[in-house]
């Protein structure tokens, strides 16, 4: 079965085909007639001569007139070639206005990952350079720890997994616990039994200070790590067990990035067992000299460029000090990372854009191609499922980004997969750009 990306693979051969023959024929048929002309001028050159040395009047004006005769035969022939020049170079040219467009189906389109994007009108203003460190987005992220000393008695999550809030992390075991867990259970029994009795044989005073005890014991349970619901599943368990076994859960959904203890351990009070950020915005720190911060302001835009992957942010804060020992001051940058491309620790290079400019019409490097002639183009999606190439001018690139003229705002053009597309064509030696 063919693929779709053969569909007029054949047409377009035969056309590649008819015009390579066309330009060997003319090869051989421009050499003949400049050959032929070579004989006529010789002719004509031969019969100058004969005349001026026979004097013959009548047979100078005979070969004259045989020369002629033979070189308009010849430009009748060429101007015939020439015409069916033209008509082959129109045919071509059909054949290529019919050819230059891609099509692919809905899997292969999500197989070659093409992204299409609207044109809109943006703008950039002047760039600061600097460098910069991913770092994790501590307004997004939590650190799970004991209260009081424990020992390890199961893990209940990863590195690497995703967690959702309340999602049990880790079982624990502690002494202290276990003290703290029977003192809650006498203290509900008691206050339990005062409560049926009150008003009867209980005194207010007695009912008061079991009621305080009540409240003290649940607090203290809760204070060494249980949550609500465990502390009233123990209270409400007709076992009545205080084993000092507890959970802790997870405060946030994220990604576990850190679970550094093993099982058995005995870990102390403030030992992060478990990190716990959400990948989704990440934290860049970029750091330029302070006269160059200075023209920043929060909300400038902000290109992070990571290996050969751009990613936009937003510049959240400036830092207020600056490093003692670079003299730089830091500027932090918000950038959105759903595919998650950035890991904290990572270096990477920084541009931000301040200040205001012309609205202009920009896409990614990536979406501007060179072709075979030097000429620039997008590739512009008709539809879903066909992609043409359109000829633009690159005007300058920035931050990425190339700056274009040559196609109007609104349309979708290809902005990831344009090399694939270009590939496609090039397997059927198709000039993009129709010339």
């Amino acid at each position: 079965m063919f693929s779709p990306l053969m569909i007029g693979r054949g047409s377009r051969l035969r056309a590649t085909l008819r015009v390579s023959l066309f330009l060997l024929a003319q090869a051989v048929l421009s050499g003949a007639i400049a050959a032929e002309r070579h004989t006529v001028s010789e002719a004509i050159h031969a019969a100058h001569e004969h005349s001026s040395q026979t004097g013959a009047v009548g047979d100078k004006g005979h070969a004259d007139q045989e020369a002629v005769d033979k070189h308009n035969q010849a430009d009748a022939r060429l101007g015939l070639e020439h015409n069916d020049q033209n008509e082959a170079g129109q045919d071509h040219k059909h054949d290529h206005d019919n050819a230059v467009e891609v099509h692919l189906s809905p899997e292969q389109r999500r197989m070659l990952a093409i992204e299409v994007s609207i044109l809109e009108p943006r703008v950039l203003g002047e760039e600061l350079s600097g460098p910069g460190e991913v770092r994790l987005n501590a307004y997004a992220t939590a650190r799970v720890t004991p209260r009081i000393e424990a020992q390890v008695m199961a893990r209940h999550a990863r590195l690497g997994e995703r967690v959702e809030q309340g999602q049990p992390l880790l079982t624990l075991s502690s002494v202290e616990m276990a003290e703290a867990q029977g003192d809650l259970i006498v203290a509900e029994r008691e206050w339990q039994r005062l409560t049926k009795l009150k008003g009867q044989f209980v005194s207010e005073s007695d009912y008061l200070e079991a009621s305080v005890a009540r409240q003290k014991a649940f607090s203290r349970v809760l204070a060494f790590g249980m949550s609500q619901p465990q502390a009233d599943a123990l209270i409400d368990a007709a076992s009545e067990k205080a084993d000092g076994t507890f959970e802790l859960l997870a405060p946030q959904g994220g990604t576990v990035v850190q679970d550094a203890f093993i099982l058995g351990e005995l870990v102390a009070p403030g030992r992060v067992l478990f990190e716990i950020t959400d990948e989704s915005v990440r934290w860049v720190e970029a750091r330029m000299p302070p006269e160059e911060a200075a023209r920043a302001a929060v909300g400038d835009r902000a290109r992070i460029a990571n290996r050969e992957t751009w990613l936009d942010g937003r510049v959240t804060q400036i830092h207020h000090l600056l490093d003692e020992t670079t003299r730089t001051q830091a500027l932090r940058i918000e950038v959105p990372d759903p595919k998650h491309r950035l890991h904290p620790g990572i270096f990477v290079d920084v541009l931000v854009f301040t200040g205001a400019g012309e609205p202009i019409l920009a896409v990614p490097e990536a979406a501007v191609l060179k072709s075979g002639d030097g000429d620039w183009h997008v590739f512009v999606a008709e539809g879903d499922d066909a992609f043409k190439p359109v000829e633009v001018a690159l005007l300058r690139t920035a931050g990425g980004m190339a700056v274009i003229e040559g196609v109007p705002a609104g349309t979708h053009v290809v902005t990831r997969g344009a090399f694939f597309l270009q590939s496609e064509l090039a397997k059927g030696g198709f000039d993009p750009h129709n010339h």
